[in-house]
């Protein structure tokens, strides 16, 4: 959702720039020659604006998660996990633990980002064009499709056989930082191939959630969640705008589906859904305007207050929200949902019992096996029919390994196996040995056959 033409942070722009006469009283801190912005801040700048980086720290958490979980002081970190939280609203009381509201609450804002991308993509991005978006589109029906029949055929008629849509996702964080460590040897166009994938197995894994695993369903509350929704939508219809409306609605629609049974990440995903893809004002107006108010070269308040409002309107809502909330999901929602979720007491033969449990064989082989032969075979059925093509420079060997780089599920896939099983169950735990395994699976064995395939391709190409 970025744009080439998008001018840099006010950080980046100042610490590289070397004439500080723009500067009044002197450049502001993070732009300082001060020690610690020097050596501290800008190069954790730096860091938070690199693909990868969120990968990492949720690769971070997770480890953290499961050291503590395996130490001599694993009761803390169950302790930690199991402590209540309580909150009122109106006359509802509502009480859980920090596993309860990082995945029925916090990971809403994570579900809510997605259905922003998902939105933007489908009015303005590669899915706009479905007939440019068609193979990857089909790779991720046979990347979702594949993965749920080998977990089927490892576990059908047995207690584990509700989880199988836990290899069906691919985590996009995870995906793009693989991607981004190989640097330009991939081109652009199989980088968007495995975007356009990625975002479509989410859409799907929110449609398996909302379909398959809810339970005791409430029709009035749901139909509350819909007047919710519909007046979302009557408030765009007459040009409604502020943002603490929709705010206070979503949080209702929040509490509606909640209290449905449907879950609740669900609201998030609808409301990103709904939210404006389309800037309310032609960035051509805000420019002409721009342009008239610095003739005389004087800038005054009620300029520069009209001068903001034209220049965020001329940027879509759905986009500068994106860009707002996507650093807060990456580096803060995501890593405490793996904290909360990834830590497994692998000790007293839990591991061992693992490695023979029909539920981890069916993630693994789902993920690691499943998705490549799935993408793979799906992509070639759409270029033999003349659904669509390869994507530019991209070679069936290419991808074969993005297939692989696919497997990695990590974080929908821990995600579902909580909703699929009871938390804290021998069936759960295979589940999540299962996710971890195939995740480093799959990014090796995919990070190996895309340098195969790519092994010719010079970097500056």
């Amino acid at each position: 959702m970025t744009n080439e033409h998008t001018p840099p942070p006010l950080d980046e722009f100042a610490a590289h720039s070397d004439d500080h006469r723009i500067w009044r009283s002197g450049p502001i801190w993070m732009a300082s020659d001060r020690r610690l912005a020097r050596t501290v801040a800008r190069p954790i700048a730096g860091f938070l604006r690199i693909e990868a980086s969120s990968g990492i720290a949720l690769v971070v958490a997770a480890a953290i998660a499961m050291i503590w979980a395996n130490s001599p002081w694993s009761d803390a970190y169950l302790d930690l996990l199991h402590i209540d939280l309580n909150l009122d609203v109106g006359g509802f009381h509502l009480t859980g633990d920090l596993v309860h509201w990082t995945n029925d609450a916090l990971m809403v804002l994570f579900f809510f980002v997605v259905g922003l991308e998902i939105k933007y993509e489908i009015v303005s991005g590669e899915l706009h064009d479905p007939k440019a978006a068609a193979v990857p589109i089909i790779a991720a029906f046979g990347g979702m499709a594949v993965p749920a029949l080998i977990y089927a055929a490892f576990n059908a008629g047995g207690e584990g056989a509700h989880g199988w849509g836990i290899p069906m996702a691919t985590d996009i964080a995870f995906a793009v930082g693989v991607l981004s460590l190989l640097g330009r040897r991939i081109p652009p166009a199989a980088r968007v191939f495995l975007l356009t994938l990625a975002i479509v197995d989410d859409i799907g894994a929110i449609a398996v959630i909302a379909v398959f695993y809810t339970s005791d369903l409430s029709m009035g509350w749901l139909a509350l969640a819909a007047i919710g929704v519909l007046a979302m939508l009557g408030l765009r219809k007459v040009r409604i705008w502020s943002m603490p409306v929709y705010v206070v609605i979503g949080m209702f629609v929040w509490l509606a589906m909640y209290q449905s049974g449907v879950h609740a990440t669900i609201a998030g995903v609808v409301v990103g859904l709904i939210t404006p893809a389309r800037p309310l004002l032609e960035q051509s107006y805000a420019r002409r305007f721009a342009q008239q108010s610095m003739v005389d070269g004087v800038i005054d308040a009620d300029e520069l207050r009209r001068y903001r409002f034209l220049l965020g309107e001329s940027v879509s809502v759905a986009e500068r929200l994106e860009r707002r909330l996507h650093p807060w999901t990456s580096f803060l929602v995501i890593p405490i949902f793996a904290f909360a979720n990834a830590g497994i007491d692998l000790r007293g033969g839990v591991f061992a019992d693992a490695l023979t449990s029909p539920v981890t064989a069916g993630v693994g082989v789902g993920l690691v096996v499943g998705k490549i032969v799935g993408v793979t075979l799906a992509s070639w059925l759409a270029v033999i029919t003349g659904v669509g093509r390869l994507p530019s420079r991209a070679t069936w060997s290419m991808i074969f390994g993005l297939g692989a780089v696919a497997g990695i599920g990590f974080t929908v896939s821990l995600f579902v196996a909580g909703l699929s099983f009871e938390a804290g169950s021998a069936l759960e735990g295979d589940a999540k040995v299962g996710i971890f395994a195939a995740s480093l699976v799959a990014a090796v064995v995919g990070t190996g056959l895309l340098l195969l395939a790519t092994r010719r391709r010079k970097p500056a190409d």
